[in-house]
This record gives structure tokens, sequence and C-alpha cells, in this order.
């Protein structure tokens, strides 16, 4: 990995670009900054990719193997600026980041100062992802592909943004709070969250990096939260 300097923001991820281009030929990934927590910076597809030139071959292969790690998306900034602005949910305690995508989240929680921290994803390269942004951001981020195996680790917080879009997922949201004691979600897709114990306690907006030209609805983040703890 290139060392850390000025203009690390133009470096690519030669590895993460060779996965991208399985499904975007010309796609590559660089170490992006993120307007919302300036702090943080991930490998992402570059904002300059063919967006709007894809062949059929190249939309087919997205649709079938999206690469969500290659993206920041609007819930995950949100949540993670959350988590920094609130330091003492993550400081001194275990986190798990379910679904992690990039990782976003996961950065900041460390970042916050949690005394361990654990990415979630099913996504095999999204895991290498996740290593190669907390090395970027000098972190340090356990990684798991199975979640039942790890949930039994007796974590104190459980992290999680844009998980409520499929349905198939409830079970295991609704399960959260039984493994936590503090419990937060951020959604975009998900405005008004009916699910017993959770409650509302913030929101926020963002666009997604690289700009995909979303909807202004889906800028939109709802955050949720499920505590035992008396206050937050």
């Amino acid at each position: 990995m290139p060392a850390t300097d000025s203009s690390f923001c133009e470096r690519e991820h030669v590895w993460l670009t060779d996965q991208i281009r399985r499904v975007l030929k010309n796609g590559k990934i660089t170490a992006t900054p993120l307007p919302l927590t300036p702090e943080i910076r991930l490998y992402l597809l570059s904002h300059d990719y063919p967006q709007h030139d894809l062949t059929r071959e190249e939309t087919q292969a997205l649709m079938n193997e999206p690469p969500f790690w290659s993206f920041c998306w609007s819930s995950g900034q949100v949540l993670a600026k959350w988590t920094l602005e609130h330091k003492e949910l993550a400081e001194g305690r275990s986190v798990l980041d379910f679904g992690t995508g990039s990782g976003i989240v996961a950065v900041a929680a460390a970042r916050a100062g949690a005394k361990k921290v654990l990415a979630c994803d099913i996504d095999p390269v999204a895991l290498e992802a996740v290593k190669a942004n907390a090395e970027l951001n000098h972190v340090e981020i356990e990684v798991s592909a199975d979640f039942e195996s790890v949930s039994t680790g007796g974590f104190d917080v459980i992290l999680a943004a844009d998980v409520l879009y499929d349905m198939e997922i409830f079970p295991l949201v609704k399960r959260f709070p039984e493994l936590a004691s503090d419990v937060i979600l951020a959604d975009s897709r998900v405005r008004d969250l009916t699910l017993e114990p959770y409650h509302r306690i913030g929101q926020g907006v963002a666009v997604t990096c690289p700009d995909l030209q979303e909807p202004e609805e889906y800028r939109q983040v709802s955050i949720y939260s499920a505590s035992r703890r008396v206050s937050m």
C-alpha cells in the first residue's frame, strides 16, 4: 500500500481496482476524503467512473454482483459523523459494525476510542476493503464474515447503516438489542421505523460518494437507537 502523504487522496489501490474491474472495466479505486467526516478517507470508486456509459454487460454485472464496498452510502456517512460526535458511545467499549461495506462506521468507532472494533460483512472483498481502509486511517479493525459466531462475543455496541432495505435482515435487527447494550441504526430508505424497542434519535443528510445522483429522499437519513442503559 502506498505511504500516506499530502497527495494520498489521489492514490490508487491496485488490488481493489482489480476487483472493481471485474464489473466495471474502466473503474478505479482511489483514496477519497469524505465531506461529512473530513478526518476519514476511504478507498472508493473514483468519482470519474463512466456512470452513464456502461455497457449492457457491465450493467448486468453490477446488478448481479453489486460492489457495495466501493461506495460510501449516505447512511454510513451520517452514522459515522454521529459516532464521532457521540464518542462516549464507543470510547473504551467493544463495537460490532454489521453490514460494514466500506467500513466507514467501523473506522469512526475506532477513531472514537473503541477498545475493539469488529466489522462484519458477507462479501469477502468488502472485508479486504475494510482492512485497507483501516490501514489508510491508522486504526485497528478486525473483520469477519460470520455474524452468528462473532455476535456471541459480548459486544457493548452494535452499529449498522443501510441494512433495513432488506426485510430478511429484520429478524437479526430484532435480535441486536439482546446482543449488545446499545444499538444504533441509520437508514435512508426507512423513514419511520416501527420496531420495538427502537426509537428515532436523530437525522442527517449526505450524498453517496461517489455521487450516484440519487433522489433527494435517499439523502435524508434517520438514526434509531435501542439501549438498555438509562441514558445515552
